[in-house]
């Protein structure tokens, strides 16, 4: 009997443990189903489409390298590069966005991009023996970057050339001053050359080059500078290549100041000279000029040179030993050739204003050893500028040559911007 209550018990117990498992089994299955759906629902009915073009965003297409080439020419790392011509920079598949160039002291080379973000080239030569850094970067169709450095120096040049310049940097001088270049190589490639030097003016007027033969180049306006007008010249010839194989040597910049203006007409046949400043006569002078075996030449010349005492031979000009006057005084130059305006103490003073008996200057009364400031030569000496121009007229002479000092003024605008 106390064996079946607990046989009994037994089994009553394990029948009621089954039954509870059966449905908790159930109801796991339904919240489970349930939880499945509300996933379902709050994705937004999400398909494998979807999924794969998330996978798109975030995955390689996102991250893909831009399709951009850049090409730097010359090569990375190259040397004795050309100062023109070499460098260039181009962009295949993309545009070109950026481009600098900078040398080794960081000073920027000017360039120009193309319409079309193809290419980009400087716009002047680049300087020799020099080290040049590149950084140009290209996008692709969907503005993706891609970025090239380079480095290379140019040509150390065997052969080199200058231009001595006039006037002298921070100078004041005349209305009639030309910007003149002498070098010292004949040039065979004047183009180049002549982009390499610009001539600007404050107030601006445009300023032309012109060439007498291939090695001086003169650079002025179409008429005399107006006063106080402010000149600067940027000489950029260092790795101009003037002729094959030579290189130009200079970088500076130079600057000037047109004082005020004076223009002193001489009447070779009336013996006179009058002085006009800033628009009014001041002076009128009487002179002697070139006799009628050697007359002065006519024409609008520029005062180069000044010497307060200087030595005049003639063998030196042509003239043999017809004259050689050591000290003669308060002597300007107007030619190459050896045309000055200068004081003379050796003709007689009822000579000035009445006759030409000199070898083709312009002589002014004055006294020996440039001592004695009260004569005319010492007045128009001290009130004289280098660049003031002397105008002479009424000779039985020849226009003076253009190339013959500094008197471009001679030749037509026409002419000279041909």
């Amino acid at each position: 009997m106390n064996g079946q209550p607990i046989s009994g018990a037994s089994a009553g117990t394990t029948g009621g443990d089954g039954g509870r498992g059966r449905r908790g089994t159930a109801l796991s299955a339904l919240v489970l189903g349930a939880l499945l759906v509300l996933v379902t629902a709050c994705g937004g009915g999400g398909s494998d489409k979807d999924s794969a073009d998330k996978g798109r965003k975030d995955g390689k297409a996102e991250n893909a390298a831009s399709q951009a080439v850049v090409t730097i020419a010359p090569k990375d790392g190259a040397k004795s590069v050309a100062t023109s011509g070499a460098l260039k920079v181009t962009a295949a598949k993309g545009k070109l966005s950026t481009v600098t160039v900078k040398d080794d002291k960081g000073t920027p080379v000017e360039g120009k991009l193309a319409a079309d973000g193809a290419s980009w080239q400087p716009l002047q030569h680049l300087a020799g023996s020099t080290k040049y850094k590149v950084h140009a970067i290209a996008k692709d169709s969907e503005g993706r970057e891609s970025a090239k450095d380079a480095t290379f120096t140019t040509l150390v040049p065997q052969n080199t050339f200058i231009g001595h310049y006039t006037p002298e940097d921070g100078a004041t001088v005349g209305v009639g001053m030309p910007v003149s270049i002498n070098f010292t190589r004949g040039i065979t490639d004047p183009e180049a050359v002549e982009r390499a030097i610009k001539v600007t003016a404050e107030p601006n007027v445009p300023v032309e080059g012109h060439w007498f033969g291939n090695d001086r180049l003169d650079f002025r306006p179409e008429k005399y500078w107006a006063a106080g007008t402010k000149v600067t010249v940027k000489l950029n010839l260092d790795g101009v290549e003037g002729r094959p194989g030579v290189y130009g040597e200079q970088a500076k910049t130079v600057k000037f100041t047109i004082g005020r203006s004076q223009v002193s007409t001489v009447d070779a046949s009336a013996h006179t000279m009058k002085v006009v400043r800033d628009g009014k006569q001041i002076k009128d002078i009487p002179i002697t000029a070139g006799a009628p075996s050697t007359t002065t030449y006519n024409g609008q010349m520029v005062i180069s040179e000044k010497y307060k005492v200087t030595r005049m031979n003639g063998a030196t000009v042509g003239f043999g030993g017809e004259y050689d006057i050591k000290d003669v005084p308060h002597a300007m130059r107007l030619s190459t050739s050896g045309t000055f305006i200068h004081g003379n103490y050796w003709a007689s003073s009822g000579t000035f204003g009445s006759a030409n008996v000199s070898h083709g200057c312009v002589g002014l009364r004055d006294a020996r050893g440039a001592n004695d400031n009260g004569t005319p030569a010492a007045w128009l000496f001290d009130n004289s500028l280098i660049g003031d121009v002397v105008v002479v007229k009424n000779s039985k002479d020849k226009l003076i040559a253009p190339e013959n000092g500094l008197n471009g003024w001679n030749m037509s605008w026409a002419d000279w911007t041909k």
